[in-house]
C-alpha cells in the first residue's frame, strides 16, 4: 500500500475502553519505517475487521491482498492450530511433513512437468532467491524488469524494483538491473542481451497501479527468453493464489515462464514465501547456494497446505464473479474515471487524492488502499460476497459524493 502522509497520533485511537490510550503511548516505539494511519485494529472476521474502540470495518484491504480466505479462516486456523500440537520448528537440516506436502501441492498446481520448491517467509525473501537462482542457472548477471515494478524492499528486491523514488535514498543498488516500460515488446527485445540472465515480470503491477500485463507482451517474453537463455521468472506474489481468479495470474495468459513467487495470501496471513522452479528449467541451486533458517516452517507450511485445499474451482470462479461485479459498481461512480485488474486485484482512479478518499472511507467503515497519486487500491478477501461488493461500492461513492 502506498503509505500515507504522516498522520498524528489522535483521534479513534486515542480513546477506547479497550487499551487505546496506552496503545497510542506505545506507537514511539516503533521505528517510523511506515506512515500508518490512525487506526489500531484489534480483531477481525471474514471480511471484517474491529478497532480498539469496537468500531466495525468491511476490510477491502485485506492485510494488502494476503488475507484471501478472510481474517481467521476457520479451518486454515484448525491447520495451524494442530501443527502447534506437534512440530513447530526443526530448521532445513531435516525434512518436515508439511514443507513436503506444500512442495507437492505447488507442483500440482504448477501443471506441466511440475516444479520444485524453495520456502522462505516473505515475498522480497523469494525475489532474492529467485534473483540468485537465474545468475546461478544461466551464468548471467543481468536482470531486465519493468518501469513501474514492484519487487520488494530488500537489496536485491529493491533494485529490480521499477521505481526511481523507492530506490533512490538507497542506492547504489545490486548491479546489473534495467527497465523498460510497460507493454513495450520493443523496448524488451532491445534490452534483453546476452548478459541477462533473466526477464521479471508481475503478470498485474500491484504497487505500481495494478496495471496489466498484455496477452501480447507476455507471449513475447517468452520468446524472448527462451531465444536469447535467459530465465522467465513471474513475480506472482500479489497476483497468485487465486486473487485474479486462477490460481496463477499466468494461467489466464497461457504463457507458462520458468520459475516464479509466491508470498502473500499463500498462508493466509502466516509469513510465508516461495520460489518455484520448473523442472524443465535450467538447473541452477546445489546444497550450499541458498538458505532460510524458519523456510518451509511446519506450521506456516500447514496452514499453506489448507489455502490450497480450499482454492477450488467453485472459490476461483466466485473471485471472478464478484469482481465483475464489483468493477461494474465502481465504474458506475461518477468520481471513478477508470477501472483496472482482474478478478478482485483492482484499482479505481479518481478525481482527487487517493489517500483522502482512504480516509473518507475509513470514516465510514471501509478500509481500501492506494496504488498511486490517485488511484485506490481494492484487494478484499476472495470470499468477499456479493452483498460486501455492494456495500463497498455504495460507502465509497457516498465518500467520493
Amino acid at each position: 500500500m502506498t503509505n500515507p502522509s504522516n498522520t498524528t497520533a489522535t483521534g479513534a485511537a486515542s480513546a477506547g475502553a479497550t487499551g487505546a490510550g496506552a496503545t497510542t503511548a506505545l506507537r514511539s516505539s516503533i521505528l517510523p519505517t511506515y506512515g500508518r494511519y490512525d487506526l489500531t485494529l484489534v480483531r477481525g472476521d471474514g471480511s471484517r475487521v474491529w478497532d480498539d474502540t469496537g468500531k466495525c470495518y468491511l476490510d477491502c484491504v485485506a492485510g494488502i491482498a494476503v488475507i484471501g480466505l478472510g481474517h481467521c479462516n476457520p479451518v486454515v486456523r484448525a491447520a495451524a492450530e494442530a501443527q502447534l500440537g506437534k512440530l513447530w520448528h526443526v530448521s532445513n537440516l531435516y525434512w518436515t511433513e508439511p514443507m513436503l506436502e506444500l512442495a507437492r501441492k505447488l507442483s500440482d498446481r504448477f501443471g506441466g512437468s511440475g516444479a520444485q520448491a524453495f520456502f522462505c517467509n516473505s515475498g522480497a525473501e523469494s525475489i532474492e532467491a529467485a534473483l540468485k537462482y537465474a545468475r546461478k542457472a544461466t551464468g548471467k548477471p543481468g536482470f531486465v524488469a519493468l518501469e513501474g515494478s514492484f519487487h520488494g524492499r530488500t537489496f536485491g528486491a529493491l533494485s529490480v524494483t521499477g521505481q526511481p523514488a523507492k530506490r533512490a535514498a538507497f542506492e547504489p543498488g545490486v548491479p546489473g538491473a534495467s527497465f523498460v516500460p510497460l507493454n513495450d515488446t520493443d523496448a524488451l527485445g532491445q534490452a534483453v542481451g546476452p548478459d541477462t540472465g533473466c526477464i521479471l515480470l508481475e503478470p498485474i503491477q500491484g504497487e505500481g497501479g495494478v496495471n496489466p500485463v498484455t496477452q501480447e507482451f507476455m507471449e513475447a517474453a517468452r520468446e524472448i527468453a527462451t531465444a536469447r537463455g535467459a530465465l522467465l521468472i513471474l513475480d506472482e506474489i500479489q497476483t497468485g493464489t487465486g486473487r485474479t481468479g486462477s490460481f496463477f495470474a499466468w494461467e489466464q495468459l497461457g504463457v507458462r515462464p520458468d520459475a516464479l513467487t509466491l508470498a502473500k495470501g499463500l498462508a493466509n496471513g502466516l509469513p510465508i514465501g516461495a520460489l518455484l522452479v520448473a523442472n524443465d528449467a535450467l538447473r541452477g541451486f546445489e546444497p550450499g547456494d541458498h538458505a532460510s533458517t524458519f523456510g518451509g516452517n511446519p506450521v506456516a507450511a500447514a496452514a499453506a497446505c489448507a489455502v490450497l485445499d480450499l482454492i477450488d474451482d467453485a472459490l476461483l470462479a466466485h473471485v471472478s464473479a464478484v469482481g465483475e461485479r464489483l468493477s461494474t459498481g465502481l465504474r458506475a461512480i461518477p468520481q471513478v474515471s477508470e477501472v483496472r485488474g482482474r478478478g478482485l486485484l483492482l484499482a479505481a482512479e479518481i478525481d482527487r487524492p487517493g489517500n483522502d478518499a482512504v480516509i473518507a472511507c475509513m470514516q465510514r467503515g471501509l478500509l481500501l488502499g492506494t496504488a498511486g497519486p490517485t488511484a485506490l487500491r481494492i484487494t478484499p478477501p476472495l470470499t468477499l460476497t456479493a452483498d460486501d461488493a455492494d456495500e463497498a461500492v455504495r460507502l465509497l461513492a457516498e465518500a467520493l459524493a
